[in-house]
């Protein structure tokens, strides 16, 4: 496999590391940042962790602007070549995005062998690794084109070094021939991976706006990566969702079914989680399951209590919220692993946060309490029918059984003879057979 062939490949299950590679994280300290420095590296510590990295040292500086050439000055990347040199390491990884030229210029001031890559290589990486659903590995494999195509200069070098030689001319010839291959072939795939997404996207839209037309009330988990949403879905559901304790870890949506305990039925779908410095290339991969959301009766923000950071992660979470033109949807903030924190700490929470829910998907602390409210809710725009439905319409009584609260159900020469709460999309279906309540 060529260079380029494996750094395209890399995380799509292709490339099987033999050992967990040695990282040297950097950041920047910029004045009036809305994350603390030593929170954002211990996040990017976390996800160098999840991609299947250790981290062995940690460095930063403090700058109002990064350095143009290198995002760092020249002596700190003299300091951090060092810190390579004395850890061993195989990989410096910077907490913000790099441009092409400074990535370039990094790696030269490294020791060979040495790999330098941003938050949003990694981020890719981590995605690569954890799409499973066709439309998630192709938004992802999307991304990661569109991030290597203006990163693809001297990938080749050693081509023309080796057949040219040195001087003048040298310039010119294979080296810069095959970089204009590697460019058109990552346009065409970019191209070709469009073209199947935008089939895939089709017919997921479908699927969806069928579910979205239907008549369950729908609850859509959102928040924070690692904040609990899929053991949460696990707990409430007994599903076997994927959920470990790592960034990331849930990438594609996933649904499950819902009993309340009225005997209405609502879903309950699982989202990929959010995070600070949300790298741009990643946005179309977030859009199958951010539509999840908006077409949600219910989002449940789901938020790790035990977290020092919750705040500005909420703040992060409600941002993209805002930016989905889901701020109108029903909130409820559901603050979860209270088993991390000690009853002092929740009741101090409660104060703060009276219209919140404290839960633990792990002991099942106050998930009895989530699932009322989510009951509360949903009937909460329920109205009161009579309807008579003929015996050739069974499917009618067994909508409301499942989507509605029976007050009453009588079996007369006509009909079926329902006394029910019904939902808005569930009481438009019984308008032909509408009955006066006796």
């Amino acid at each position: 496999m060529s260079e380029f062939e494996s750094v395209i490949t890399r995380g799509c299950k292709t490339v099987i590391e033999q050992r967990r590679e040695k990282a040297v994280l950097v950041g920047i300290d910029r004045p009036g940042s809305s994350w603390p420095l030593e929170a954002s590296l211990a996040e990017l510590s976390r996800l160098v962790d999840t991609a299947g990295a250790d981290t062995v040292a940690t460095t930063s500086q403090r700058l109002d602007a990064p350095n143009p050439r290198t995002f760092v000055g020249s002596g700190k990347a003299q300091e951090i070549a060092d810190l390579c040199r004395a850890h061993a390491a195989d990989l410096v990884v910077f907490d913000d995005e790099l441009t092409p030229s400074q990535q370039s210029n990094l790696e030269r001031a490294m020791p060979r062998e040495v790999k330098v890559i941003d938050r949003t290589a990694l981020i890719l990486d981590i995605f690569a690794l954890h799409a499973t659903s066709k439309e998630g590995r192709l938004q992802v494999r999307l991304a990661q084109n569109q991030y290597l195509l203006p990163r693809l200069r001297g990938m080749w070098a050693h081509l023309a070094s080796n057949r040219m030689g040195g001087g003048v001319g040298s310039r010119f010839g294979e080296g810069e021939s095959q970089l204009e291959v590697d460019r058109r072939l990552v346009r065409k795939r970019i191209t070709s991976i469009k073209r199947e997404l935008e089939h895939v996207s089709r017919v997921r839209a479908v699927q969806r706006e069928s579910r979205f037309s239907g008549t369950t009330f729908k609850v859509a988990l959102a928040g924070y990566t690692n904040a609990g949403k899929s053991s949460l879905l696990n707990h409430m559901t007994n599903a076997q969702v994927l959920s470990y304790d790592k960034l990331f870890a849930t990438l594609d949506s996933t649904t499950r079914k819902l009993i309340l305990p009225e005997g209405r039925e609502v879903t309950l779908t699982d989202t990929v989680g959010f995070i600070q410095k949300l790298p741009h290339t990643l946005v179309d991969a977030f859009k199958s399951t951010l539509e999840e959301v908006v077409g949600a009766d219910l989002i449940l923000h789901v938020v790790d209590v035990s977290s020092t950071e919750f705040e500005d992660q909420m703040k992060a979470v409600d941002q993209v919220l805002g930016q989905i033109n889901a701020q109108e949807i029903d909130r409820v903030v559901v603050f979860n692993k209270c088993d991390l924190i000690s009853e002092e700490q929740i009741q101090g929470m409660r104060t703060r946060f009276p219209n919140a829910l404290f839960v633990s998907s792990l002991t099942g602390y106050g998930i009895d309490s989530l699932i009322q409210r989510i009951a509360h809710i949903a009937s909460s725009r329920d109205q009161r029918i009579c309807a008579l439905v003929p015996y050739g319409r069974g499917d009618l009584v067994s909508l409301a059984h499942q989507q509605c609260r029976i007050i009453n159900e009588e079996y007369r020469d006509q009909g079926t003879y329902l006394v029910m709460l019904a939902g808005p999309t569930v009481a438009v279906r019984f308008q032909d057979f509408i009955a006066q309540e006796s």
